[in-house]
């Protein structure tokens, strides 16, 4: 019997307050229930604006504590309910004044599993994220989770292939990779990127985009949300340019194996080779 996991994204605009956003991701995750579900991941910073188009400090206050923050709490009885994994994208206060970009994973029975802070901050015209957030120090975990070994990958770090191979390595089957990101510089790499990425390490990538212009700035956030298999090639459809989506898609596990029993990727490696690519 194929090893097949029902998984689902969700793309979606911000709505003016973080309540409305909390209530509208609940919704999408009972619609995902209802078409079979068993892992969904939000996108990037879900329940707020992408506030990092501007440097305001008023934007701290978005910030909870995670796992014992209100949404956390909330969405691990919804996890239970649904009997389902969630990948949750928010903004983590560890303490006052220390906040970090970062993904909460519930396993399907509520069990809060842990957290992934993102290790990249961007900071350029757009994307003032270094105001926000202070770099990851968790490194790369990897989540146990009723749907198997998943991992998390955070909008620009999907730029940077050491984590993504790190990942891999670990054991991952599918990396989940939340953003917020926009037309223009980048926006050309998006189908290419991610795909390239599952075929270099061999697992499936769900990535996720938001949609719509907020009004801190001119970011036009394009969705475009997809599944890449390890043959890098798009599992069903890429969602719409300019629409809410809930994308669900069946991910067939067995063929992870099967990939990297025919590239042998990992087999062929040579990390006796790769030292100096760490220094400096």
């Amino acid at each position: 019997m194929a090893n097949v996991v029902r998984s689902a994204l969700v793309q979606c605009s911000w709505t003016g307050d973080k309540q409305s956003m909390i209530d509208k991701h609940v919704a999408f995750a009972r619609q995902a229930a209802d078409q079979g579900a068993q892992v969904i991941c939000f996108q990037e910073l879900f329940y707020g604006p992408y506030f990092c188009q501007v440097q305001d400090t008023v934007y701290y206050d978005y910030a909870e504590e995670i796992p014992d923050g209100p949404t956390t709490k909330l969405f691990q009885e919804l996890a239970r309910e649904l009997n389902m994994v969630m990948i949750l994208p928010m903004y983590e206060r560890q303490q006052e004044g220390v906040l970090y970009n970062t993904a909460a994973v519930i396993d399907a029975d509520g069990t809060y599993l842990g957290k992934y802070r993102k290790t990249h901050i961007p900071q350029v015209k757009g994307f003032l994220e270094k105001f926000y957030f202070r770099p990851g120090n968790l490194g790369y975990p990897i989540f146990d989770t009723a749907v198997g070994r998943i991992g998390v990958y955070i909008c620009y770090d999907r730029h940077f292939p050491e984590g993504w191979r790190a990942l891999g390595l670990a054991g991952a089957k599918i990396v989940f990779n939340p953003s917020a990101t926009s037309r223009g510089l980048s926006a050309y790499l998006w189908q290419l990127e991610q795909p390239a990425s599952a075929v270099a390490n061999e697992y499936f990538i769900g990535a996720i985009n938001r949609v719509g212009i907020e009004d801190l700035g001119d970011n036009d956030f394009y969705g475009q949300t997809y599944f890449a298999s390890p043959r890098g090639q798009f599992v069903g459809d890429v969602a719409s340019t300019y629409d809410e989506e809930l994308v669900v898609r069946d991910l067939d596990l067995d063929l992870v194996t099967e990939v990297r029993n025919q590239w042998a990727f990992y087999r062929d490696r040579r990390p006796d080779m790769y030292g100096t690519l760490a220094e400096g």
